[in-house]
């Protein structure tokens, strides 16, 4: 599994930002957008992982931001997250296309295992170990270790890392890195990008797994037999 990214469709401020700040703390980049016609604009301009999608939206709403993605061939998991609590209702999303339905109100630790469960499923072809070396990274127990010892990593360095390793062999630039873990009103800098990957690299070379730098390119993730001076 790679870096999730999450769009949240939610015209409820209050609502939307503390959805997006209880799955921010995993490492999960969020957006938020209030509208219909901004969520299809999203879906058209990013990848995501997983569309929390509310129906009661100004102008377009919910059901019919659902319909249109799912008529552009876009599979991303859905789970509708709405007051409507009416069968007709519910039987009507999930024939469109959703993947799960929660009525608010709803408890938060709930709705964040519904999310995992939903991402877990939406990348059921992939495995959730990821491996460089004597470095493991368990995606859904959310654990890493660098041979038998745990691996400790903030959700920064976490999503960093999970990257990297989704992607053994590729030279990743700056900025892919940041778009892959920086929801939109966050603000990283490459700068900051140069401190993560020295956090990382103080933290995985002693085992011999290497973040190199291609100067001009970005960064490509080895281990000790494959590094390259």
């Amino acid at each position: 599994m790679k870096s999730m990214r999450i769009l949240i469709v939610e015209d409820d401020e209050l609502l939307a930002a503390g959805l997006a700040r209880a799955l921010a703390t995993p490492g999960y980049a969020v957006d938020r957008v209030s509208t219909g016609e901004k969520a299809l604009l999203a879906l058209g301009i990013e990848h995501y992982d997983l569309l929390v999608l509310d129906i009661g939206l100004p102008g377009i709403d919910g059901f019919s931001v659902l319909r249109r993605a799912r008529e552009r061939g876009q599979t991303l998991p859905v789970l509708i997250l709405t007051a409507r609590d009416a069968v007709s209702d519910r039987v009507r999303g999930l024939d469109l296309g959703a993947d799960d339905y929660m009525t608010k109100p709803f408890a938060l630790g709930e709705f964040e295992a519904r999310v995992r469960a939903l991402l877990r499923r939406g990348h059921h072809a992939q495995s959730a170990q990821l491996s460089c070396g004597v470095l493991l990274m368990d995606t859904l127990a959310h654990r890493a270790w660098l041979a038998d010892s745990p691996l400790n990593l903030t959700a920064r360095e976490w999503s960093v890392l999970e990257y990297l390793l989704m992607r053994q062999g590729q030279v990743l630039s700056k900025d892919k890195i940041m778009q892959a873990v920086c929801s939109w009103d966050e603000e990283i800098s490459p700068n900051a990008v140069e401190v993560y990957m020295s956090r990382l690299r103080a933290k995985l070379e002693p085992a011999g797994v290497y973040v190199r730098t291609v100067r001009g390119f970005g960064y490509l993730l080895e281990e000790a037999g494959n590094a390259q001076p």
